[in-house]
């Protein structure tokens, strides 16, 4: 494997408190991350702003500011995990693709590929810059611009269920299950504008529970319990 994106779940990284940051969930991430980076794997990542915002469960803001308020969650989010991670003795680059002032780079596939040729690890944050498209979709987009191997979707849950685990103890895991199939089910495992994203442009992803012991280390090593979503 030689290059990934990794999609962090911004309410995984708030922990059992549920909002904000947990500050060893993500020193713990950046450790795991830093194991990967050593071994020679070029990591991109995006992060949720679930954390500190969900915007689109309000009636009362328009939508498009709405989404606009949690692009700046994510900002905020990649700007304090990349500092984790520096910390943690990795090299970082927060990009957005608007300006943020000093705060970021502005994005372009050059300055990504430019990272990653000094072993620098690329955060992907402000979403794709509109509203009407999740993190999901983000991911998945940039993980095609970089010409990632594979996305490892790291979630609050441990794979794909054919319904909500924590509403229905009886829900069924995937081991494997083509993006087709998520598709047609709807399962949910990212939105529908991601999932098309995916299967147009043949991009996998490994589905997992970032709180599982070692679980990214794992899970890019191809010793992992989660759910493969094929093309």
């Amino acid at each position: 494997m030689k290059r990934v994106l990794l999609k962090l779940s911004g309410e995984a990284l708030a922990g059992e408190k549920k909002t904000g940051f947990d500050e060893p969930t993500v020193v713990g991430v950046a450790k795991q991350v830093k194991q990967l980076v050593d071994s020679g794997i070029e990591v991109g990542i995006v992060i949720g702003g679930g954390n500190f915002w969900r915007g689109r469960s309000s009636e009362n803001i328009d939508r498009t500011k709405a989404d606009q308020i949690g692009m700046l969650a994510t900002v905020m989010n990649c700007i304090y995990v990349s500092e984790i991670f520096r910390f943690a003795g990795m090299k970082t680059q927060v990009f957005t693709p608007f300006v943020c002032g000093a705060f970021t780079e502005l994005f372009s596939k050059d300055k990504a590929n430019e990272c990653f040729e000094k072993g620098m690890v690329a955060f992907f944050a402000g979403g794709t810059g509109h509203p009407y498209f999740s993190t999901d979709t983000t991911t998945v987009l940039r993980a095609i611009e970089i010409e990632a191997e594979v996305i490892l979707l790291a979630k609050s849950i441990d794979g794909v269920y054919d319904c909500d685990p924590k509403s229905n103890p009886d829900a069924k895991k995937y081991d494997e299950i083509t993006i087709q199939e998520v598709i047609d089910k709807r399962l949910q495992v990212v939105d529908l504008a991601a999932s098309i994203l995916c299967m147009e442009n043949k991009m996998p992803m490994l589905v997992f529970g970032l709180n599982g012991d070692n679980s990214i280390v794992n899970t890019a090593g191809g010793n992992f319990s989660g759910t493969k979503v094929t093309v």
